[in-house]
């Protein structure tokens, strides 16, 4: 029987490849795989080196996509009797590799090389190929010519592309012996016999039935070699001829090897595919092989063609073997084991049971496939000899894992075999568990039997101690003491056969019986490291203080295994027993803890209820110790204080730390205003024995309100003092980590790269209540503008030339109010309280915007601050603090801010302030941003008061009246000259003048003014308004018998429609007759307001009638009475 047998099988081209001459063991195997991947040549590609001498007998060869195809055997095979049948199993090419370096004498190689094929008279082609020749044996290569094909040294890219092109010339030169051998045959005939013709007599009858035989298997055979020369379609015209031949003489032996033929052209012909017509065919067409060839059989011949059968039975199940026609392939594979018994060759049984092993594990079938591997174990035990147990010992191997015997060392993860087979949900009567159990075991013991007396004859110790060790540890209750003893004189035996200090991964005695795991608190803080993330750190932080709690998420049934980790030259801590089950004494000479592959694997699984964790050893890691510089006890800090601690690190290990990363873990986080891993990073790698400090700024949180009233009638020192609750502190988290030990598999095995550790440096703080705040609220303060021939604008910071000065800018913070047109100035101010034993001093600082012509300066002088004088606050006292702020409006009117909010109690407000736009928010964190509140002790401590929440609170109350403009703005200007060219646009806080009034106002004489009345909203406003003047007492002086102020023009019920957003002016001329002060005020009446007009307005009713007022402009005259 031929092993790997296929239906394809018989259109390839055996090829015999011999070693010619000395060839290294690692050199022949290179040669051989480079030749391996060529078992497949296109036709296409050997049109150069084919010449066709005359007419092709193969009239439908399919140059485009037809194939040659190669079967290489190393070292060939013995010339088989049946080759005339099949003429696949002819031995048609030669190939020889040399190894020129190791042959130097070409003549010699050559002869070798010419009595090598002298084995094989079937061969048609024979090639020698000579790999890395020098310069002389090129030389008398060339020369020689012949058979012999050298290969200069090159790189195996160009090895294998100059062996393609060899085997492309080899397959057409066998094309054209095929040729020749087709037109040979057709024309004379040929005699064919097989082993089964020799063995009948030479009567006149049996003459007669030979000739007439012989037509029909000269077709057979010439298809067979059209299958060879890849032409399926000229095999299968043959095979059909053929078949017809045959059934007429009763061939049946012959008839079937056609049918073969033919099931193998069809399925060439159709490159591969596969169907339901197909498959039903190769079903059909295999069914009467295999029925012909129990025809052929006769008992009275020595020489059965059984094997024919077994192997077409072995073809069709190949052809048919996967999960959904399990059943039919397994009903195949029965018939074949049945046959094995009428083999009578133990190499054919041998094959056999290959096959039938090979193609149950392509099924699945594990355990099947395990059985035939011990079958084919215990043909190779019967021939009693070294290779052959080497052999069995390997197939038994591989039926280890079937059996759930096999070694630890060749289990990646040994609790897999504590996993139940498919059958683990089924339920069993117990009687019947037990007896399986029972056989079960048996059977597992005669395969540790067998693996042993194979590697006893093999001569491996190892493999041999490893059988006996698993045996006797886990089936000594069904061992006999005898048996035990054996079992301890094999393992002696063994022992004195090692090398020393070799180590088997399977143990014998005693048991190890774990009892427990005491953690060290260094073994506490390892962390696994993944290579493939930078940030290896992330998500090793631990929740809490707790390594474990009650209240985590998960399932309670499911018991996740510990796992720990061990470091070499660092303390563990393991409580183990010992225990002797056997009746045999056993001395213990040493207890040590062992490493194997990085693993320390523990035996048993477990004792009682003690659970094994998953232990992995480690090469030696850093330490990392910590200490605060100045002493390790509480830092006592006030509310709002920043300070500045030390913080020592020094590694006390023995390997240098390349890897550290700090990060906070724990409550109140945002106290920790920085720490300076630059520092710790900048000092890598920390080498064994050095030390490096790094600053931490803390700035104290404030105390909650109820640890306020816990402490309220307390006094320590004087002071009422609120100490932290514990586990309220900060703390740093120090990831730090070795060298990364890049292997191989480091990036496929994350488990082979060192870990890192975890420093937790817990900040103790203790907080004590500073000062507080009693109350904050909003103070303003306007006083009129002048009136020139400019209006007033907003002046701004940016607008300031030259150098930057603090006091020019601290003088703008009183300017114009864009939305009114008078000067103003808005304070907040906070009330603090000092409840505190000492004295503190409050500093409030203004962040400044920089001037539009320092935009080039460096980045420190972005911004400028400007502090106002100190504060202080004496103990047990309160001071009001007074922060001036910068006025700003909003300069649009729109519904945008104001929101119809349905109270519970049905009670509607005008507006929701909560449901401001995005532009309020960032006009009030602007504001908060720019004000700074700082305050230093008698202590020398300083902090800096968070004062977000008192501004935020102060603006709820009159945000509207802050932020949002009046929708109306009137502001008054002297018009002496062409004021109709004048372009001004009041929206843009650009348009800048230096002097707030550049005219004058001279008595008797007639002064040209205009009133500009500004629409803020974005709806157009209809209002009916008056200009007054009133002097320095407050009196109208236009109107009445006592006037002062001569005017024309219009000042009373002027009624105009503004449009939105835009302006509009109202001239008008005052003559006045006394030097002195004067006021002007303008004043209006809105027609038919809107609803958003209303809601700014705060009216009650909507028949409320809605005024707006301008602030007051000064008038300064001047003159004689």
């Amino acid at each position: 029987m031929e092993p790997e047998v296929s239906i394809e099988g018989s259109a390839m081209i055996q090829v015999a490849v011999l070693p010619v001459g000395a060839v290294p063991p690692n050199s022949l195997r290179d040669y051989y795989s480079m030749l391996l991947p060529l078992h497949t040549i296109p036709l296409s590609a050997i049109r150069s080196f084919y010449t066709e001498h005359q007419k092709s007998p193969f009239a439908n060869q399919p140059w485009d996509s037809g194939f040659i195809r190669f079967k290489f055997v190393l070292g060939g095979n013995t010339p088989s009797p049946w080759e005339d049948f099949q003429s696949h199993r002819k031995t048609l090419t030669v190939v020889g590799l040399c190894h020129c370096p190791s042959s130097p004498d070409l003549d010699l190689v050559i002869d070798q090389f010419n009595a090598s094929c002298r084995s094989y008279p079937s061969s048609l082609v024979h090639r020698c190929f000579a790999f890395c020749p020098n310069d002389s044996q090129l030389e008398e290569g060339g020369r020689q010519g012949g058979n012999l094909r050298l290969f200069p040294p090159a790189d195996r890219p160009t090895l294998e592309f100059h062996l393609h092109t060899m085997m492309q010339e080899i397959a057409a030169s066998l094309l054209m012996e095929f040729e020749k051998w087709v037109l040979k045959a057709e024309s004379s005939g040929t005699i064919l016999k097989t082993p089964l013709d020799s063995q009948a007599g030479l009567s006149s009858e049996e003459v007669i039935k030979a000739k007439k035989r012989r037509l029909g298997r000269a077709q057979k055979t010439i298809g067979d070699y059209c299958l060879l020369a890849g032409s399926p379609v000229d095999a299968n015209a043959h095979y059909s001829t053929a078949l017809e031949l045959c059934r007429l003489t009763g061939d049946y032996f012959w008839y079937a090897g056609a049918l073969e033929g033919s099931v193998c052209a069809l399925l060439i012909d159709r490159m591969g595919q596969k169907d339901s017509v197909v498959e039903e065919e190769v079903r059909y067409r295999y069914s009467s092989v295999i029925l012909n060839y129990k025809k052929s059989q006769d008992n009275t011949q020595r020489v059965s063609p059984i094997t024919f059968e077994l192997e077409a039975t072995l073809k069709l199940a190949r052809f048919l073997c996967r999960r959904e026609l399990a059943k039919e392939v397994v009903e195949l594979l029965t018939t074949a084991a049945d046959g094995a018994k009428s083999l009578i060759d133990a190499s054919d049984r041998l094959v056999l049971y290959i096959e039938i092993a090979r193609l149950y594990g392509n099924l699945g079938y594990q355990r099947k496939a395990a059985f035939f591997s011990r079958q084919v174990a215990q043909l190779y035990l019967q021939q009693e000899n070294r290779l052959a147990a080497i052999s069995a010992m390997q197939v038994l191997a591989m039926t280890t894992k079937a059996y759930h015997v096999q070694s630890r060392s060749s289990i990646s993860d040994h609790s897999q075999k504590n996993k139940g087979n498919g059958d683990s949900g089924k339920t069993y009567h117990q009687s019947a568990v037990s007896l399986f159990e029972s056989q079960w075991s048996t059977l597992q013991m005669v395969v540790l039997r067998e693996i042993l007396l194979s590697a006893v004859r093999a001569g491996d110790p190892l493999t041999a101690w490893s059988a006996a060790a698993r045996l006797l540890r886990h089936y000594y209750p069904l061992i006999t003491p005898s048996g035990q003893n054996g079992l301890a004189n094999a393992l002696s035996n063994s022992a004195d056969r090692l090398p020393p200090g070799t180590r088997c991964a399977d143990p014998a005695l005693p048991f190890i019986r774990l009892h427990s795991f005491p953690l060290l608190p260094i073994q506490m803080d390892i962390v696994k490291r993944n290579p493939s993330r930078p940030d290896w750190w992330a998500g090793s932080a631990p929740s809490g203080p707790f390594i474990y709690t009650p209240f985590s998420k998960g399932d309670s049934n499911i018991v996740k295994k510990q796992e720990l980790i061990w470091v070499v030259g660092e303390p563990v801590q393991v409580m183990v027993e010992l225990a002797n089950p056997c009746g045999f004494d056993l001395r213990v000479d040493s207890i040590y803890l062992s490493v194997h592959s990085g693993n320390f694997d523990a035996f048993p699984m477990s004792l009682k209820n003690v659970t094994v964790p998953n232990i992995s050893v480690v090469t030696p890691l850093p330490l990392l110790v910590s200490r605060v510089v100045g002493g390790d006890g509480a830092i006592i800090l006030y509310e709002g204080e920043i300070r500045d601690i030390w913080i020592s690190l020094a590694n006390a290990g023995t390997v240098a730390i390349e890897q550290a990363h700090i990060s906070l873990s724990g409550k109140n986080q945002d106290s920790v205003i920085s720490y300076s891993s630059e520092t710790l990073k900048s000092s890598l790698p920390l080498k064994p024995g050095a030390e490096v400090t790094i600053r931490v700024t803390l700035r104290a949180w404030q105390v909650g309100s109820v640890d306020a009233d816990a402490g309220a009638g307390k006094a320590v020192s004087g002071s009422n003092v609120r100490h932290i609750k514990d586990g309220s502190s900060p703390s740093l988290l120090i990831h730090y980590a070795g060298p990364l030990q890049t292997t191989e598999d480091t990036l496929a095995n994350a488990s082979t790269v060192p870990p890192g550790r975890r420093l937790a440096v817990p900040l103790q703080i203790c907080v004590l209540q500073g000062l507080s705040f009693v109350k904050a609220q909003l103070l303003s303060m306007e006083f009129p503008a002048h009136v020139g021939e400019n209006l007033p604008k907003v002046d701004d910071l940016n607008s300031t030339e030259g150098h930057f000065d603090s006091t020019t800018n601290m003088e703008k913070l009183v300017k114009i109010n864009p939305s009114r047109g008078s000067w103003g100035l808005r304070f907040l101010e906070l009330e603090l309280s000092n409840p505190t034993d000492i004295a503190f001093e409050i500093n409030v600082s203004i962040k400044l915007d920089k001037s539009g012509n320092e935009e080039n300066r460096s980045a420190d002088q972005d911004a400028s601050e400007h502090s106002y004088p100190k504060t202080r606050i004496e103990r047990d006292c309160s001071a009001r603090v007074l922060v001036p702020l910068k006025h700003f409006k909003l300069p649009v009117l729109d519904d945008s801010f104001f929101m119809k909010d349905n109270q519970a109690d049905s009670r509607s407000t005008p507006f929701s302030e909560k449901n401001t736009k995005a532009e309020l928010n960032a006009c009030i964190k602007n504001l908060i941003s720019r004000i700074k509140v700082r305050w230093h002790s008698g202590r020398n401590s300083t902090g800096e008061l968070n004062i977000k929440d008192a501004i935020q609170a102060a603006l709820q109350t009159s945000i509207m009246d802050v932020l949002l403009p009046d929708p109306l703005t009137f502001m008054f200007r002297l018009t002496g000259h062409d004021v109709e060219s004048e372009k001004i646009d009041t929206d843009k806080e650009s348009n800048i003048v230096e002097s707030p009034s550049k005219g004058s106002v001279i008595a008797h004489e007639m002064t040209t003014m205009e009133v500009l009345v500004r629409n803020n909203t974005k709806d157009k406003i209809k209002i009916n308004f008056n200009i007054t003047c009133r002097d320095v007492a407050g009196e109208n002086c236009v109107d009445g018998t006592k006037a002062t102020v001569l005017w024309t023009g219009v000042l009373s019920d002027i009624t105009l429609e503004i449009p939105p957003l835009q302006q509009i002016k109202h001239p008008f001329c005052l003559h006045f007759l006394v030097p002195g002060e004067y006021t002007l005020l303008a004043a209006a009446v809105i027609d038919d307001p809107s609803d958003i007009l209303r809601a700014r307005a705060k009216t009650a009713s909507p028949s409320e009638p809605i005024f707006c007022r301008g602030p007051p402009y000064h008038v300064r005259v001047h003159g004689t009475a």
